[in-house]
């Protein structure tokens, strides 16, 4: 019997000015040197964020064997990149911060200041007392460095892949209601309401709010389970002052975060569930999409605040263009992981 499954973030999209140099600057710093495909194309289906019209774009989608989601780095080119008009708060509406994994929160404070990174402020514990700091890209990007136990592959990056996202919201009810339901998010790993001295260092976060930190009550399995790893959302909303949406006056693809993108098994099941819970697709693929050496079925929700949330079943994966090797999802059982073996493989794609 087919079922819903969300097997883990699959990657945030990450838009910016020019895709290639960011994808260096992602690789060296954050260990994002699996270079899953790339492809300059049309955005077809994205007109419900993107006023209406097709854009023309260019994405890299990149891994870390550490584990963790990818980033979806996409530039606008058929447009000029339309940078945010004022500075981003924390508490602003949308995705302001990735989440990035790192088996040591101290190593890797020390490792990416001696590479040159923007490492803002100091290292300080959540509320659940766990070490974190955040970093700055060369694009104004926020990412929290998180210490977590988790990996799938050890490798020499300062950091693993995204283990989740800091969200702003303006009715945390609301949001609650969507992420511990829709998307299944259902143990609150704390829920604090506070100036919080892990937030002192980033824009806005010197103000009280309200923070919720979620997770799945039951780790994902299925699909690339073993390889993207655990999953944790961080919902904030601001008390202290009128936030803003982070997009306000821009479209999906502009620089910043555009999307979180969950991994997924069943989704004419997630179709129907979305659509009588009230949260309808914004966007559908309807079947099988071509992204250049990858294919798969891709659909959109909004959020209460419409920040886009992705979903992805894939069903073809290159693995060794040369010989012809590739991944075909739809011929598994969705319940079971794929073999560690043969996700191992994804590291003959890196970029050195």
């Amino acid at each position: 019997m087919q079922k819903k499954l969300i097997n883990g973030i699959q990657q945030i999209g990450v838009g910016v000015e020019q895709v290639q140099p960011a994808f260096d600057w992602y690789r060296k710093f954050f260990g994002m040197d699996i270079k899953v495909f790339e492809e300059a194309a049309v955005a077809e289906l994205m007109k419900y964020y993107t006023e209406g019209q097709s854009r023309a774009r260019h994405a890299i989608l990149a891994l870390n064997m550490q584990s963790g989601g990818g980033f979806e780095i996409w530039q606008h080119t058929g447009k000029k990149p339309e940078l945010p008009k004022n500075p981003i708060l924390l508490g602003d509406f949308g995705i302001f911060s990735a989440k990035l994994k790192t088996q040591n929160a101290a190593l890797a404070y020390k490792k990416l200041k001696e590479m040159g990174a923007k490492v803002l402020g100091n290292i300080e514990n959540s509320p659940k007392g766990v070490p974190s700091f955040f970093v700055e890209d060369p694009y104004g990007n926020l990412f929290q460095v998180v210490q977590h136990s988790y990996y799938f592959s050890k490798t020499d990056s300062a950091t693993g892949g995204v283990l989740g996202v800091i969200i702003g919201v303006s009715n945390m009810e609301a949001s609650l209601k969507f992420y511990t339901d829709l998307l299944e998010l259902d143990e609150i790993v704390y829920d604090k309401t506070d100036v919080f001295a892990d937030f002192a260092s980033v824009l806005g976060g010197g103000q009280k709010m309200r923070r919720v930190l979620l997770k799945p009550k039951v780790p994902a399995q299925g699909g690339f389970a073993p390889m993207l790893g655990p999953i944790e959302i961080e919902l904030v909303q601001v008390l202290d002052r009128s936030a803003k949406k982070i997009y306000e006056g821009r479209i999906w693809g502009d620089p910043g975060f555009i999307h979180l993108c969950f991994d997924i098994s069943g989704m004419s099941l997630l179709r129907a569930e979305a659509s009588q819970k009230g949260y309808p697709f914004t966007v559908d693929s309807q079947n099988s999409f071509d992204m250049g050496e990858a294919a798969g079925h891709f659909a959109y929700v909004s959020d209460p605040d419409e920040t886009p949330i992705e979903f992805v079943e894939t069903h073809r994966l290159p693995l060794i263009k040369s010989l012809g090797i590739q991944l075909n999802l739809q011929k598994r059982d969705p319940m079971k992981p794929v073999s560690h073996w043969i996700l191992r493989a994804f590291a003959l794609k890196r970029v050195k």
